[in-house]
């Protein structure tokens, strides 16, 4: 667990980073009119801004996984009844009935 939120981290540093140097190639640009150089500094700003947000969703989405873990694991009958009753709904939905 604690490999996964390191590769975090760094990839969300990663990612300030590229948007950094996006922002300084952009200004480079502007002063000195190269429209190339300015284009390029906001495709790396893109993708660092990217990387970032890749790395808070990643986060969310680890911890709504640990809370739904514990909880099967602290209400095991209870969340075995939830899945019943979804199951059973799920295939009164989904299961087609004889005509007769």
């Amino acid at each position: 667990m604690s490999e996964d939120k390191a590769k975090n981290i760094e990839t969300k540093a990663e990612g300030m980073v590229d948007e950094g140097v996006g922002r300084l190639k952009d200004a480079a640009g502007g002063l000195t009119g190269n429209v190339g150089m300015q284009a390029e500094g906001k495709v790396d700003q893109l993708s660092g801004m990217a990387r970032q947000e890749f790395a808070d969703l990643y986060d969310e989405g680890e911890g709504k996984i640990e809370r739904a873990v514990t909880f099967v694991r602290e209400r095991p009958l209870f969340s075995l009844g939830i899945a019943a009753v979804l199951g059973t709904i799920m295939g009164l939905i989904f299961i087609p009935r004889r005509k007769g």
